[in-house]
């Protein structure tokens, strides 16, 4: 089959698919007061998301992101990792975490085939990361990172949302910590969403800030690969890690979209700030379903726009980050 496109002609071979909006920390910039609403026992079982993944790899998609709220709170995680790294077509498959436990199941994650993993660590300071997170598990995520690599994660991804006099202020100590270990830190831009416009106004910095200080050091951008996130990652001969910035309030930042969000309910959105979704749920009870499932994905595909008008205040029904997994 031909592969998705959009009317722009952009192409989507990665899909970011929320297994839960359930979360069990409590970030200031996303769920300040804990996760108080949320649908996790309403979310897709093993069957719809192995039917899911499977109209999505017909149709192009290579790479699949594990996403949440926290996606490790799913009893069944490490099934439902295994269902997809078996659906023909999918090279990668990669989850985002919190980290929570990760010590103690980061063995299994891998054993399941988990290929690929982003762990959240806002601060390297532990008492700015309970500050931030609610949680002191700082030692605990750390100690989960070495793990992986021991148990044979050839590379890890971390990401911090940047935060004005938070931690924009201390990249000397994240590129002290990866000079000597194949981990990319990756620097998210804060974006606005409908629960944190002051928190917003706040702490927001541009990125470009992040990117200035890194060439000034000698670090170069680097070209990305076809599946690749939205990060644009930067390397320097003295390091063995990677910086990645991810700047969406940039221009031109939607211009090379690659990938594609369904929720933990089955609602596919076209975009992080989608107003809301479009339902595919009606369409996962039954393997017969597959033809109509794809062509209702194809035909959602057409809907969608050239860019997220971030930078023009707009949020669309995105309340919070663990809504969709960012």
């Amino acid at each position: 089959m031909r592969p998705l496109h959009d009317p722009q002609g952009r192409t989507f071979p990665y899909l970011r698919l929320s297994l839960t909006d359930l979360c069990n920390f409590s970030c200031n910039y996303c769920l300040p007061d804990g996760c108080e609403e949320h649908h996790h026992k309403q979310s897709l079982d093993v069957a719809e998301i192995r039917r899911l993944v499977t109209a999505f790899s017909a149709v192009g998609v290579e790479k699949i992101r594990l996403t949440g709220g926290e996606p490790t709170l799913r009893s069944d995680f490490n099934d439902i990792v295994s269902t997809i790294k078996s659906i023909p077509g999918i090279k990668k498959v990669a989850m985002t975490t919190n980290g929570y436990k990760m010590d103690q199941r980061v063995e299994s994650w891998l054993a399941s085939g988990l290929d690929q993993l982003n762990v959240s660590i806002d601060s390297l300071d532990p008492r700015a990361f309970e500050a931030i997170t609610g949680h002191d598990r700082l030692q605990e995520i750390l100690a989960g990172i070495e793990k992986a690599f021991a148990y044979g994660l050839p590379s890890i991804k971390v990401n911090a949302v940047l935060m004005k006099d938070v931690n924009d202020i201390q990249l000397g100590a994240f590129l002290d910590w990866i000079k000597h270990q194949p981990v990319t830190m990756r620097f998210i831009e804060l974006m606005q969403t409908g629960n944190n416009g002051s928190f917003f106004n706040q702490y927001h910095v541009p990125g470009q800030q992040i990117r200035d200080q890194l060439l000034e050091k000698g670090w170069v951008r680097m070209a990305r690969k076809r599946d690749a996130g939205p990060a644009y990652e930067y390397c320097h001969p003295d390091y063995q890690g990677r910086v990645g910035l991810i700047t969406p309030y940039s221009r031109d930042f939607c211009k090379e979209c690659n990938r594609l969000r369904v929720s933990s309910q089955g609602h596919l959105q076209l975009c992080l700030f989608s107003e809301s979704g479009h339902d595919l749920r009606r369409l996962l009870q039954d393997d017969s379903q597959q033809d109509e499932l794809i062509q209702e994905i194809r035909s959602v595909l057409r809907l969608k726009v050239d860019g997220h008008f971030l930078d023009q205040g707009y949020t669309g029904g995105t309340q919070n980050l663990a809504q969709i997994g960012g």
